[in-house]
């Protein structure tokens, strides 16, 4: 542990461990081992994918483990069909043991199946993507190179059959970038984009005194996190640099005048920012599996940014070399870039890209007032000593994102078109409700003011809740594709798990979402009933599934909340069909009917789309049965003939079973080939 000068400030810092004391969050059990939890994964995929329904063609790889103390885990596959890469066919499993409970496709992708012969050529596909890539990233044309694969890629309607055109380069300001652009191998569109590369800025180099783990042969490595480790560029644009050694275990002078001290609040930033994920969060690393990172400084000449490239973090000297963008928020938010990616793996465009940007800028945050040094204290300002503005300002403010005169405070459906540094606007904006709440205060010595996009006044739940809930939503809940309600639904949901439906944290986390304008959605604090429970003495449980499969039993996947078909009420249904290959998919509950009962009834409401052309050949059915003991009744079929893109309410009698407890049970067949959905809401069996 080497005593280092950063930044010619003489002010001492012992680290904590912040957040230790009241720690709330799940943190994995005791002796979890989460490379050992993948590997066991691994081993289940065929299994789990029979029970999910998957396709023959779909193979899953597990990318990702979460264990909660009681056993829970939420595990994150990532998915290929026929050999190829399946981009956005993730999904998150939450089991315990065997027993698989709620499924979360990414974009609702059920089936990820599409014909796999394109019309496009590559080389075709290769040029457009370059046309594509030159277009947006302005890359310098002799330092581009190409390269591309046949994907499916999982739009917000439907997987289609693509190229993944990867171009490499170098943009005018000296940022590298690895861009991947999706051209629909059929019509030749540019589908979608994605940088590799997450840029960001931060703070300048002002933490004072400090502690640095290092090695004992005097070199800036850190074998007690992982082997984090820091490697000067020297002005290169690429390379990994050279190692920071030292004759005496003291590192830098303060300024600029030494190479080390930039090194030094690198390596400080990102010890810090390993402490704060494993102290508070449980995460043991970047990818959670004891491996440390690389920082490099001194990239290019005057760089004016950070960024996260996939495996390592680099800084650049800033404008004339004089600043550089080395400091702890920066450190915080370039390793949760890494974090995101090796969880939910945002993607850096829509939605999602201002999830990803305003996550990093959440957790540098976090990093910041963990750290507690007094040369640079926390706040919810973004940037505010590179004074890359040139008067002063920050580069992003939390309390009010608009302020930057870029961003927006509030969430619209236009946010998503926004580069990511300004659609992050709306999630800052959450963070700093569900912390501080709305009016004026002095944080960090300086004065921050918030007001809440609905008008209401919101009571904070305080930055730990609220840093708590988000990672334990990005690392359970979100998937490349999720957009800003899935982020409310998600973070309520999480909220719930970790504090209760009726804590107060619950109450202000739901609170600051409603303060930035995003729409509510099936979950809700205070027990989460559904949005319009049928009426009546309902004898079924959870009978609009809006608590995902809780009460019913039978096939994995089909209670759903994904968006491919709408729900009748709220976002959850029971989705049978869709797959458009053969498949058999069971639901059902156990209801006791009373003798006394005069008469009973079964009602629910279903909605049925086909792509069954044929107005006269029974394909692909839905049956709604009872079973008696060993006794097996159908009440009613419903096939691709009786297709309805509207809801439509079915009554049932089911007198005849008073005295007995029986099964309910809903079940959907396909055939081999074209898919027919049969989807199911606001079930009840009442009786008088």
């Amino acid at each position: 542990m080497a005593i280092v000068a950063a930044a010619g400030l003489a002010t001492s810092f012992t680290a904590s461990n912040a957040g230790a004391a009241d720690r709330t969050a799940p943190l994995p059990a005791s002796g979890f081992n989460q490379p050992a939890a993948v590997q066991a994964q691994q081993a289940l995929t065929a299994q789990t994918a029979t029970a999910l329904g998957l396709g023959s063609g779909e193979q899953l790889k597990v990318r990702d483990v979460v264990k909660d103390p009681d056993g829970t885990e939420y595990v994150r596959y990532d998915r290929t069909f026929n050999g190829l890469k399946v981009v956005g066919g993730d999904l998150i499993v939450k089991r315990k043991g065997e027993s698989i409970g709620q499924v979360t496709y990414n974009r609702g992708a059920k089936s990820v199946g599409v014909a796999t012969k394109p019309t496009l050529s590559q080389s075709a596909a290769l040029a457009k993507g370059a046309q594509a890539a030159q277009k947006t990233a302005q890359f310098k044309a002799t330092d581009t190179r190409s390269k591309g694969q046949l994907v499916v890629f999982v739009t917000p309607t439907k997987p289609v059959l693509a190229y993944e055109v990867v171009t490499t380069g170098v943009k005018p300001d000296q940022t590298p970038s690895v861009l991947h652009s999706f051209i629909d191998a059929k019509t030749g569109a540019v589908l979608d984009q994605d940088d590799e590369v997450k840029t960001g800025t931060g703070n300048s180099m002002y933490s004072g005194t400090v502690s640095i783990g290092t090695s004992g042969s005097y070199t800036m490595s850190d074998p007690g996190r992982g082997g984090n480790y820091t490697t000067d560029l020297n002005g290169a644009t690429s390379g990994a640099g050279t190692t920071f050694t030292d004759a005496d275990d003291t590192w830098g002078n303060g300024s600029t005048s030494s190479r080390q001290t930039a090194g030094v609040d690198a390596h400080y930033g990102a010890q810090l920012t390993w402490d704060y994920y494993k102290n508070v969060h449980g995460r043991n690393g970047i990818f959670n599996d004891g491996r440390g990172a690389r920082s490099r400084v001194h990239y290019g000449n005057a760089y004016v940014n950070a960024f996260w490239d996939g495996t390592q973090m680099t800084y650049g000297d800033g404008a004339n070399n004089a600043r550089p963008l080395t400091s702890i928020d920066v450190a915080g938010h370039e390793m949760s870039h890494g974090v995101t990616e090796a969880t939910a793996n945002l993607n850096y465009s829509g939605d999602a890209g201002g999830l990803n940007e305003s996550t990093s800028d959440i957790f540098g945050t976090a990093v910041e007032f963990a750290a507690n040094n007094t040369s640079d204290p926390g706040d919810y300002l973004i940037g505010e000593k590179i004074n890359i503005n040139g008067n002063g300002s920050p580069l992003r403010y939390m309390d009010k994102p608009s302020k930057d005169g870029r961003s927006v405070d509030c969430w619209s459906s236009s946010t998503g078109g926004m580069d990511p540094h300004y659609s992050s606007g709306p999630l800052n904006h959450w963070f700093y409700l569900a912390s501080e709440g709305t009016g004026s205060k002095v944080i960090g010595g300086v004065t921050h003011s918030s007001t809440a996009c609905n008008g209401a006044t919101i009571t904070a739940v305080g930055r730990d809740v609220a840093a708590k809930v988000w990672y334990r939503t990005l690392s359970t809940k979100l998937s490349s594709g999720s957009t800003y309600k899935d982020a409310r639904e998600g973070a309520i949901n999480s909220a719930k798990e970790l504090y209760g439906a009726d804590s107060a944290q619950c109450k202000g986390i739901e609170a600051a979402f409603n303060g930035i304008s995003v729409p509510a959605g099936a979950a809700t604090c205070g027990g989460g009933t559904d949005p319009e429970p049928p009426t009546g003495d309902n004898l079924l449980k959870n009978p609009g599934f809006e608590s995902g499969a809780v009460d019913w039993t039978g096939t994995a996947g089909p209670i759903t909340n994904n968006t491919g078909r709408p729900a009748r009420t709220g976002t959850w249904k029971l989705w049978l069909g869709g797959n458009g290959r053969t498949a058999t998919e069971t639901v059902g509950q156990s209801v006791a009917i009373p003798a006394s009962a005069t008469s009973a009834k079964l009602s629910f409401w279903i909605r049925i789309d086909t792509a069954e052309t044929t107005a006269s050949t029974v394909y692909d059915t839905a049956k709604v049965q009872v079973v008696n003991g060993s006794t097996t009744s159908t009440l009613a079929t419903y096939s691709n003939l009786n297709k309805n893109t509207t809801y439509v309410q079915k009554t049932l009698d089911v007198t005849q079973y008073k005295g007995k407890t029986v099964t309910v049970r809903f079940v959907g067949q396909e055939d081999s080939s074209l898919q027919t959905s049969f989807v199911i809401d606001d079930t009840s069996l009442t009786v008088s």
